[in-house]
């Protein structure tokens, strides 16, 4: 038997979806311009919920699949009907609006960085305002108080590492606030262990660092059972605190910056899991800024606690041929097993087609919140 007469078959059956879909596509227009006329909202939960749930009785053993094919239809005749209506207006202005010059070789500009002199936060901070003298804050909250009480104009925080994952507290804080991010540098990260002049690597019995840090040196922590590795604020705090202790068997792991500038002497390099590590910063704003030739996007939402919610909303991206680099859930404060989803993608504001998306979800969607769209420094 041939596959031939099957694969005709089937292509005459896409043939007529395909001219259904676009059928149905057209009725959607006409239901948005009703809507539209006669003030009602696009979205009505009950009655794609029976829809959804006839599709899948009627479908019998395919009631699953028939569900989700009919759930994406709904999505993208959803989307179409937001852009009819021009949903969203109010982060539609704002992103228009938006300063697009960042002050970032200013020397009056104003920085929360994170940490103590000789952080990586210090280096990423160094590398995007080259001439500002930033004002030094932990822990992260106190970076982000401080643009909230406007005390500084941005902050410099690490939101991820390329070894140890995303800095949860950050995450939050970002979804406490609704701060925009207007920028991103990535930091190439090169631990060493840095103890007070005359200790040997024999002599230490505790490590000292940001928990970040530790888990990027975790394989060469675990190796070390007479070793005890310790929580600090940070890296250079780890450094500074060292420098000014007694204690001839306590280290810390940091930059080697950090080293230097508290008077340490560097006993290991070369120890973390990865060689190539790397932390990722971003520069926050209680100001909304988007630069020429800015291409990652951050959103953050909620999502309601139902099947295939999560996928029914990416869809929408992958209508649009859009990328996404990144989806982090963290559980929404108060709430028993609801969640806060924060999602990075590769595109423009300068796109159309995205800024009608961001416009569709920002009234669809709960909590939702655009964080910026910004590039790499």
């Amino acid at each position: 038997m041939s596959l031939k007469p099957i694969r005709d078959e089937i292509d005459q059956i896409d043939k007529e979806l395909i001219a259904l879909f676009a059928k149905r596509m057209e009725c959607s227009r006409k239901v948005a311009q009703y809507k539209l006329e006669n003030g009602m909202p696009i979205f009505n939960a009950e009655r794609e919920r029976q829809i959804l749930d006839s599709v899948e009785e009627k479908a019998g053993v395919h009631g699953g699949s028939a569900r989700l094919l009919y759930s994406t239809i709904m999505e993208l005749s959803r989307a179409l009907q937001h852009d009819m209506l021009g949903s969203g207006t109010a982060l539609k202005n704002k992103i228009l609006t938006a300063d697009s010059q960042i002050p970032f070789l200013s020397e009056n500009v104003r920085v929360a960085c994170f940490g103590v002199p000789g952080t990586y936060a210090h280096q990423a901070t160094k590398k995007v305002f080259p001439n500002a003298k930033p004002m030094f804050y932990s822990p992260f909250k106190e970076v982000f108080k401080a643009i909230q009480d406007g005390e500084v104009d941005f902050g410099v925080i690490p939101i991820e590492n390329s070894s140890a994952g995303s800095v949860t507290a950050v995450y939050d804080l970002m979804l406490k606030y609704r701060f925009y991010i207007a920028a991103a540098a990535d930091i190439e990260v090169n631990h060493c262990i840095a103890v007070k002049k005359g200790v040997k690597f024999e002599d230490i019995k505790t490590i000292y660092s940001h928990e970040q840090a530790l888990s990027q040196c975790s394989d060469f922590l675990n190796g070390r059972p007479n070793i005890v590795a310790k929580e600090y604020i940070s890296t250079a705090d780890s450094a500074k605190m060292i420098s000014e202790n007694d204690d001839l068997t306590a280290a810390a792991i940091c930059s080697e910056d950090a080293a230097e500038k508290y008077g340490l002497d560097i006993v290991l390099r070369g120890f973390q899991n990865n060689p190539n590590n790397t932390t990722r910063f971003i520069v926050v704003s209680k100001k909304m800024y988007i630069e020429p030739r800015a291409d990652k996007i951050s959103l953050s939402f909620a999502l309601p606690h139902v099947t295939g919610s999560l996928y029914s909303t990416l869809c929408r991206f992958a209508a649009h041929g859009l990328n996404l680099t990144k989806i982090e859930s963290r559980p929404m404060f108060g709430k028993s097993f609801e969640y806060m989803f924060y999602l990075d993608f590769t595109g423009s504001t300068d796109n159309k087609d995205i800024i009608n998306l961001l416009c569709a979800l920002s009234d669809e969607l709960t909590e939702f919140s655009f964080l910026g769209n910004y590039r790499e420094k």
